[in-house]
């Protein structure tokens, strides 16, 4: 499982030009990539990473600041693009399996406590972040 972290003072996910979720106020956008062997233990270990990493202004955590996550699949982490112009997706996990274990990080961090938003899986969603810092972080869990 993989997750691009970025630090953000406010983020949405909009599709159809509806938006969909949302966070209006400093806290994290997590881009989340899913495997073919991930499964709860995966699940776990982001959700802690992403609760407790001290990215926050003045070396904090989420869990510690009380701030939000912004949580949204985004297969295209699991990329291969090491041979010729187009990019692989063989490693990402296909939807029947990612979507449950999207999902289950973003219940994982609800029962850290944690307010969270999500875009829709699988749809073509619109993206819009400040990053703050600017802060980005690839983890890999």
């Amino acid at each position: 499982m993989r997750a691009v972290l970025q630090r953000v003072t406010r983020a949405s996910v909009s599709v159809g030009g509806e938006v969909v979720g949302a966070i209006d106020r400093p806290g994290l956008l997590a881009l989340v990539g899913v495997t073919h062997d991930d499964g709860p233990e995966q699940v776990a270990r982001l959700a802690r990473k992403i609760a407790e990493l001290r990215i926050l202004r003045d070396e904090r955590s989420v869990v510690d600041d009380g701030a939000p996550v912004l949580v949204v699949s985004q297969f295209t982490l699991y990329a291969d693009v090491r041979k010729g112009r187009r990019p692989t997706w063989n490693q990402a996990a296909p939807g029947a399996v990612a979507e449950p274990l999207v999902d289950a990080v973003a219940d994982a961090l609800r029962e850290r406590g944690v307010e969270v938003s999500t875009g829709r899986f699988g749809a073509d969603m619109a993206v819009e972040l400040v990053n703050d810092g600017p802060v980005t972080l690839l983890v890999e869990v």
